[in-house]
């Protein structure tokens, strides 16, 4: 028994890191928390559903549509919302006020258009089969999550650290000023990552849409709080210890709910959210800001 949670624990927390990297790629380079970020997952999730549903599109290519709406929302938002606000060096505060009421305004318009209800994908849009390790056993749509977790970490690994957009990235994310003045065009780069976290969340939304078989509007503002806890936890920024923090989380809920209480998971991990904020406020792998006068 203990095998299967332990492997129920890593499927779950793949679940989280898959979420938690687009936002903290965001967080990481723009600074700052974008609330939205939820409505993009929910956004790639009800674009697959169309495409597979309405349009009979097979869902491995109805994945990488999905992400690239996602990242094209999340573009024009961004673009809407953030960039003036980058413009004028507003306080993070400004941005997490535009964005918690834009996030707002997103969602009730999509719960007038879409409704409220659960929708389910097409019968056989991947195959459920069951495969058994010895006594553990995994789905197929499981092991989908952990693979493209793995995927889309070392994809981001490399373009962050092997091409000129990411080093373009990384000398945004030390200094907007600096950036500018060697030339780097930093509004096209911020626009860049807004893409790349919303084709992200998009992206994670279809997967896991796809492992529960229920998308709904509110499905990426579910996945917010559990995102919350990951991206601060591994460290604010850090695409290392998101992924880490999300597959220890992901542990720790199961062993909870398996040999105490489901009820008690919840209070588990904000409890540990809290413990590393007293102990280690820049999270387990973030680096604390150092703020010149």
């Amino acid at each position: 028994m203990l095998a299967q949670q332990l492997v129920n624990g890593v499927l779950l927390g793949a679940t989280y890191a898959l979420f938690a990297l687009g936002f903290t790629l965001m967080f990481g380079v723009l600074g700052v928390i974008n609330l939205a970020y939820g409505f993009y997952f929910s956004a790639g999730a009800f674009v697959a559903l169309f495409l597979c549903h309405d349009l009979g599109m097979s869902i491995w290519l109805a994945l990488p549509f999905a992400a690239a709406a996602a990242g094209a929302i999340a573009t024009v938002l961004d673009w809407l919302l953030l960039a003036r606000l980058r413009a004028r060096k507003a306080p993070e505060l400004a941005s997490l006020m535009v964005t918690l009421g834009g996030v707002l305004a997103l969602y009730s318009a999509a719960t007038a258009i879409l409704g409220p209800d659960v929708r389910r994908l097409p019968p056989g849009v991947v195959s459920g089969a069951v495969i058994h390790f010895a006594s553990v056993r995994v789905t197929t749509p499981q092991l989908l999550i952990v693979a493209a977790a793995a995927v889309l970490v070392a994809a981001l690994f490399w373009l962050l650290h092997a091409t000129r957009l990411g080093l373009a990235i990384r000398a945004l994310a030390e200094s907007p000023d600096a950036a500018g003045l060697c030339g780097i065009a930093t509004g096209r780069t911020a626009a860049t990552v807004s893409f790349i976290s919303g084709c992200l969340a998009g992206a994670g939304g279809v997967l896991i849409g796809l492992n529960f078989n229920a998308i709904d509007t509110y499905m990426g503002e579910e996945m917010m709080l559990r995102g919350f806890v990951v991206v601060i936890v591994g460290g604010l920024g850090d695409i290392r210890g998101a992924v880490i923090a999300g597959v220890a989380l992901g542990v720790i809920e199961v062993l909870t709910a398996g040999y105490f209480s489901s009820g008690m998971k919840e209070v588990v991990a904000f409890a540990i959210l809290v413990l590393v904020l007293w102990t280690r406020p820049a999270g387990l792998f973030g680096r604390p800001r150092v703020r010149r006068a």
